[in-house]
């Protein structure tokens, strides 16, 4: 079986905030009839540029064509050579890789007859225990809106929420504050997630200000690769603290550093089904936990998270992706599902990762390039609608 094709459609789809994120899908044909699918989930991210997605197309064709999908090691290594590793949390490159590499692996378990699952390894759990996110407050009158999120939520299972904080912390104190009062122990609060806003001193400031409310543990307290800063924190906290995986440099450091308990790994961040395995890994030599972390993808590249998430040994810790359940869309036929708070890893019925494409849908959204047009800066960093100042 040999790489005959590979297409690339962008689509553009609304969050249910008004935020529209432009992702891209994935087709890789083999000359045997099948092709495997991907996504390159959320380009609406910082930094602040775009790709021409017809060069990337005529690029990704020149490493692929004519290739057997099942060398995904040798592939992926020519992928990094062409798409590097920056050292940056949003680095696009990883989001390219991430897309190839979960369409290589859903044409090689479709042509084997098996879940994604299944070919990497087995599956150890059927559902993944996940958390709905609640966006930062940047004003006091955000406060009620996103209880109002939380109650709704609880009302169709999802009993578990990450708290971005930093940018208001009156609005951060309220909201946690008005939780313990209205849900009490029927609502936990994951995480509180800094999102590398706060320099490592000021995060602890924070969090010792917030500590009056119940969370589990604290996720990005310091800016990005500040690996002493991590540690300073983390000896200074009675939480546990996680941060993302965005390259294996950046995890060796942390590592290195002893600077966090649990590492945030997901595919689209470290560049990979591929990848991501390698720092579940890598977390467990060094007998640390996981958690699968999020951009918040469709259902395809959720289902890719699924299907990673259910072979880790080490994965101890609630996970974050609720992607499918914050777009008012989607662009398959079989939406990832979700039951009782918990993410349910595709079934065995379709091979490969599980997903078939909805063109109706994909057309809907459909959009020619990833240009960004007058979206700014904050509106990428909170995930607002660009009517809301």
């Amino acid at each position: 079986m040999k790489i005959s094709d590979l297409r690339l459609t962008v689509i553009a789809m609304p969050r249910n905030t008004g935020f529209v994120c432009k992702h891209v899908i994935v087709e890789i044909d083999a000359d045997n009839g099948l092709t495997g699918i991907g996504e390159m989930s959320d380009f609406s991210h910082l930094p602040h540029y775009s790709l021409d997605i017809q060069d990337m197309a005529v690029v990704l064709k020149s490493i692929l064509l004519g290739q057997s999908p099942f060398d995904i090691s040798l592939l992926n290594k020519e992928l990094l050579s062409n798409f590097p590793e920056t050292m940056f949390y949003y680095e696009k490159g990883n989001f390219i890789r991430n897309g190839i590499d979960a369409a290589l692996h859903d044409l090689c378990a479709k042509s084997l007859g098996i879940s994604v699952a299944e070919f990497i390894g087995g599956r150890i759990k059927e559902k993944i225990k996940v958390c709905y996110p609640i966006f930062r407050h940047r004003f006091m009158d955000e406060v009620e809106e996103n209880l109002a999120i939380v109650r709704e939520r609880l009302s169709k299972g999802f009993d578990t929420f990450r708290l971005y904080v930093g940018k208001n912390l009156d609005a951060d104190e309220a909201f946690l504050d008005g939780v313990k009062k209205e849900f009490g122990s029927k609502v936990t609060i994951k995480s509180l997630d800094f999102s590398h806003l706060l320099d490592w001193k000021s995060a602890l400031k924070a969090t010792k200000r917030l500590s009056q409310y119940d969370f589990q543990m604290v996720e990005s307290p310091a800016v990005q690769n500040d690996f002493e800063g991590l540690h300073h924190y983390r000896m200074n906290t009675e939480y546990p603290v996680s941060e993302h995986v965005w390259s294996f440099r950046q995890q060796s450091e942390m590592i290195k550093h002893d600077s966090i308990d649990i590492f945030n790994i997901s595919p689209i961040f470290i560049g990979g089904i591929t990848a991501a395995r390698k720092a579940a890994a890598a977390a467990e030599v060094a007998g640390k936990s996981c958690l699968i972390g999020t951009t918040q993808e469709l259902s395809v590249g959720t289902a890719a998270m699924a299907h990673l998430g259910s072979s880790l040994v080490n994965l101890n810790y609630t996970s974050d992706p609720t992607g499918p359940e914050l777009y008012i869309g989607d662009i398959v036929k079989n939406p990832v599902q979700y039951e009782n708070g918990y993410l349910l890893v595709p079934g065995r019925e379709l091979p490969g990762l599980g997903m078939e494409l909805d063109w109706d849908q994909i057309n809907k959204y459909r959009v020619d390039d990833l240009s960004w047009g007058n979206v700014s800066v904050h509106q990428l960093q909170d995930r607002t609608s660009q009517t809301k100042k």
